[in-house]
């Protein structure tokens, strides 16, 4: 991934927005918070720029993702699901999800909004 020019292309098109490289020293996932939610109930959309995002899933919040660019493969509970620009895939709560593209973009949708707290990351994780 290209971090420099999406980086760039995120600040520019999202400005002020935050922006978070996972992982910080070596990213392959992208996420700039395009609307954050202002409350517990609130819905937060982000841009994700994805290569390969690690296993995880979220006690609360619903995910619905959408490929703004690019193809995507998402594997939710060992179930894989290709996905071509403009295709949608929600995520329920407590699904074990990741997902890998060629910096993909990607609209993530998510009620309620992320939070730190509800992101569980899962250390060992086979299809």
């Amino acid at each position: 991934m290209n971090v420099e020019k999406v980086v760039s292309r995120l600040k520019r098109e999202c400005p002020g927005k935050t922006i978070i490289l996972n992982p910080p020293e070596n990213p392959t996932e992208i996420v700039c918070e395009t609307r954050p939610a202002q409350s517990s109930e609130d819905v937060g959309v982000a841009i994700a720029v994805i290569d390969d995002s690690n296993p995880h899933y979220h006690r609360k919040a619903t995910e619905i993702y959408e490929v703004l660019k690019g193809n995507l493969s998402i594997t939710i509970n060992g179930k894989e699901h290709k996905l071509k620009e403009g295709e949608k895939i929600t995520i329920e709560p407590g699904k074990i999800h990741f997902a890998k593209g060629n910096e993909t973009w990607v609209s993530c949708l998510s009620k309620p909004g992320w939070k730190l707290e509800d992101h569980i990351l899962v250390k060992q994780f086979t299809i």
